[in-house]
């Protein structure tokens, strides 16, 4: 088969290392919102298709059989165009949908519907914040300018989040949760804002928040269309391997 895996994510990296010697032919898609993302060993292109009707036409040029929406569980957008890309094109399409974090004992979430809504959440006094909602969603922050921001990025933050108080911290993750309790702890952070991207990768902040008593500001998923999906990885390695 001919495989299109739009990736970016760690189901996508890991889809791609069980399918090396199938003698399937893979090509993975990146949206191309990092500078130096990572690198794997099957031809890889970068940035978009031009919507669904852009994709359909690239499924059919390049005789895809099948695709595989590995995308962040916040990509919202790419997630419906390749549904709807799936349909124009005849493809079969399936997702990888990691489960969403679950709330445990002690952890104090105060959940928000988007990033932008997570900002009021942080209240009126100014707090130290840490904020884990991505590099394109900085800017919403600015109109809290009164708190102290921590945000820790693989590229530069500060042209996208103007506020008089900004510590930008430039590392690739991932980061367990002894490191992230060390982190916050010796950061004096207050509060967390994060996304529920779900997931073992990035969930040590979680559990160091839930173990340092540091209330988490929690961002809700947006809706996904309804397809064919798996919740992980090897499952879907299963699936097109026809060994599921």
């Amino acid at each position: 088969m001919r495989i299109l895996i739009l990736g970016g994510t760690g189901e996508a990296s890991a889809l791609v290392r069980g399918l090396a010697g199938s003698g399937h032919a893979v090509t993975l898609s990146l949206a191309g919102r990092t500078a130096a993302p990572k690198r794997e060993a099957v031809p890889t292109r970068v940035g978009g298709f031009g919507g669904p009707e852009g994709l359909a036409r690239y499924l059919a040029e390049s005789g895809i059989d099948r695709l595989v929406d590995a995308t962040h569980p916040f990509a919202a957008r790419i997630s419906r165009n390749a549904a709807a890309a799936s349909r124009l094109a005849g493809v079969p399409l399936l997702a990888i949908r990691r489960p969403a974090w679950e709330r445990q004992a002690g952890d104090d979430w105060r959940e928000a519907e988007s990033v932008a809504e997570s900002v009021a959440c942080l209240g009126e006094a100014p707090v130290r914040a840490f904020l884990t909602v991505g590099r394109l969603e900085l800017a919403a922050f600015e109109a809290a300018p009164q708190h102290d921001y921590v945000v820790r990025a693989i590229e530069p933050v500060a042209e996208v989040l103007r506020v008089p108080h900004l510590t930008a911290i430039a590392a690739r993750g991932p980061f367990d949760a002894a490191a992230e309790s060390a982190f916050l702890r010796g950061s004096g952070i207050d509060m967390l804002v994060s996304k529920n991207s779900g997931g073992d990768a990035t969930y040590g902040k979680i559990a160091a928040a839930r173990e340092l008593g540091i209330p988490v500001v929690m961002v809700r998923r947006p809706d996904k269309p309804e397809v064919p999906a798996v919740e992980s990885a090897e499952s879907a390695l299963r699936v097109l391997l026809g060994t599921a």
